[in-house]
């Protein structure tokens, strides 16, 4: 295997974690030289059986959390882009952040590397639904890079 990483996944939740895991994978995209820069691609996974469990629950709940990641994932896209980062995608997602994040898409995007925040949970939902992050470095079958918030 290569040191040279090609397709770094990114996930973003808006957690400081996130952005710590996102401005490594900027360092290391450019750390690599101008000829070897890595892609990134910045993931958000709406959790809809989270939604779904809302008594209010619409379809115009789905719109602005799915605007709100948009947002978000622009905003960083361009963090990306201002640091000379040349190929910035994002997506949005919709199901279950663990399997999406650990399966799904690194495989469809070819990903070499996820490079995830520690934790982007506060405690009482980790111990609930279980640590995101924990699941993908067990499962996953490209490399895993946990970042810590600084």
């Amino acid at each position: 295997m290569s040191a040279f990483y090609q397709k770094i996944l990114v996930p973003m939740d808006g957690s400081d974690e996130s952005k710590a895991a996102l401005e490594r994978a900027i360092s290391l995209s450019q750390s690599q030289g101008a000829d070897q820069k890595s892609a990134l691609v910045l993931a958000n996974v709406i959790d809809t059986r989270a939604i779904h469990n809302i008594s209010a629950f619409d379809n115009s709940m789905v719109d602005t959390v799915t605007e709100d990641a948009r947002k978000m994932l622009e905003k960083y896209q361009q963090q990306a882009k201002d640091a000379s980062v040349e190929t910035v995608d994002y997506r949005i997602d919709y199901g279950s952040p663990k399997a999406l994040l650990a399966h799904d898409i690194p495989q469809e995007i070819g990903a070499d590397l996820i490079i995830i925040g520690a934790t982007g949970l506060n405690a009482v939902e980790r111990f609930v639904v279980g640590s995101v992050t924990s699941y993908v470095t067990r499962v996953s079958k490209v490399d895993v890079l946990v970042v810590r918030d600084k």
